[in-house]
């Protein structure tokens, strides 16, 4: 099977700023634990004051980039996969770019003159993390980078896509763009949740993409929210993924395969009016580094086993470990090799 470009994603390329912070950090600036928002005026000092602590480190991260990377990790065949996104003319910019690349990405960023790379300050609390985007450079994505030619050819190359939800507020054109390539050349299209805000704030776009989506991938708190907002009136998170995957389809090809995370619990698949529960790999509470990046890298894992065309049990499995090795370290970095059997 020829892996080349296989997986493309796109999304807000960001910079972690990740720091361990205390509670009284998190109620200076109003944030809850282990949720994600986009940075409020309110935010904006709290980049520097998590700059000064001693334990600071800078990860290439955001969510659909992470997860590009996992895949690529579990791959290991160079350029299997491509990504987009929007980043400053900057040294950030830069060192991301070199991160992915040496990674094995095929990045084509677009790069923006007027605003400075991307941002997420990762708070981690008791191993849980939480984050604030300052999205600046990464909200500047523009559908014309997207219909270039050379970056159009990556479109064309992939089969498979992977979009987190995340960049629904950033560019819907040019997720719609991808999505009915999709739909109209048998192609498998597939995005995150994300998030409580995005389900919430950004239901219209989330709306329009949904019926492109043949994998929904998500967490139990994002489809809750999601369940709230459509007035579905159930908590019950076996209920949710299967309404989600009922959810009608712009093209019959693939049927709708709803996977929801929840943390230490198993992982729930609902597919053809069925629900599948998959234990995940229990770690000692003192193994755990911190959470940052673990629902990105259980996607990664998943995707790098769909684009080779396994079951999905075998993906769910991939899921598992990819999310339990990025866990025990911080961010979302992971050592050389996996040692998936």
């Amino acid at each position: 099977m020829e892996y080349d470009g296989i997986l493309l994603g796109m999304g807000n390329p960001l910079l972690d700023i990740s720091a361990v912070v205390d509670q009284d950090f998190l109620n200076k600036y109003e944030i809850k634990p282990n949720n994600a928002i986009l940075a409020e005026d309110k935010h904006l000092p709290m980049y520097d004051e998590m700059a000064a602590k001693p334990t600071v480190e800078y990860i290439a991260g955001g969510a659909t980039q992470n997860s590009i990377r996992v895949a690529q990790w579990m791959l290991q065949f160079p350029g299997a996969t491509s990504y987009m996104g929007s980043v400053g003319k900057d040294k950030f910019g830069e060192e991301m770019k070199k991160n992915a690349q040496d990674a094995g990405v095929n990045v084509h960023y677009y790069e923006d003159e007027t605003a400075p790379t991307g941002t997420c300050a990762v708070c981690v609390l008791d191993g849980e993390r939480s984050l604030v985007a300052n999205l600046s450079a990464a909200n500047c994505y523009k559908v014309d980078h997207l219909k270039r030619p050379e970056n159009w050819a990556l479109v064309e190359k992939a089969k498979f896509y992977y979009i987190a939800g995340f960049f629904l507020t950033v560019s819907p054109e040019s997720i719609q763009l991808v999505a009915e390539h999709a739909a109209a050349n048998n192609k498998i299209f597939s995005m995150n949740l994300s998030a409580p805000f995005i389900c919430e704030f950004f239901r219209d776009p989330q709306e329009k993409a949904l019926p492109y989506m043949d994998f929904v991938f998500g967490n139990e708190t994002e489809a809750r929210i999601f369940s709230k907002v459509h007035g579905w009136e159930t908590d019950n998170v076996e209920e949710i993924a299967l309404k989600i995957s009922q959810w009608p389809k712009a093209s019959g090809t693939h049927k709708r395969i709803t996977v929801i995370t929840q943390g230490a619990d198993p992982v729930v698949v609902a597919e053809d009016g069925k629900v599948k529960l998959f234990p995940v790999i229990p770690l000692p509470k003192e193994k755990l580094v911190d959470t940052n990046g673990a629902g990105d890298a259980f996607v990664g894992g998943f995707l790098s086993q769909l684009v080779q065309e396994k079951p999905i049990a075998e993906c769910v499995r991939a899921g598992c470990y990819a999310s339990n090795v990025i866990i025990q370290r911080s961010g979302c970095t992971y050592p050389e090799k996996p040692d998936f059997a």
